[in-house]
């Protein structure tokens, strides 16, 4: 839905959130991995014929049109992001190097822990 860039945005707010839910503030993500598999499949389309046939005098003429008409495109798969994530409370050993989830979410953190991660933003 919005790209390989847009799950890691995602990855790493969901990340945030779940430090706050399990009663953590930092976190340092360990490993990282992405996917996409996404296809775009030009189905079949038709072709329509339209004609008329004029006679004068036992000669005749045919005037046809033919259209094309596409048919849809079928979209398929999903980008994937996977990440590895090291918890932390303030102060613990290893947290000065971890980074705040309340920062990373910003001034409406709480509302974003409640409400869930809105994606691609």
């Amino acid at each position: 839905m919005c790209g390989s860039v847009g799950a890691a945005k995602a990855a790493q707010k969901q990340a945030a959130v779940e430090t706050i839910k399990a009663g953590y503030d930092r976190y340092i993500i360990t490993s990282a991995a992405a996917a996409s598999n996404v296809t775009a499949t030009q189905m079949p389309g038709h072709y329509n014929t339209y004609g008329t046939i004029n006679s004068y005098g036992g000669y005749g003429t045919v005037n046809a049109t033919t259209t094309y008409t596409p048919g849809p495109i079928i979209y398929g798969g999903s980008h994937d992001q996977s990440i590895g994530v090291v918890m932390f409370k303030d102060g613990e050993p290893g947290s000065n190097q971890a980074v705040s989830a309340r920062e990373v979410l910003g001034p409406k953190w709480a509302v974003i822990v409640k409400d869930g991660v809105n994606l691609c933003n």
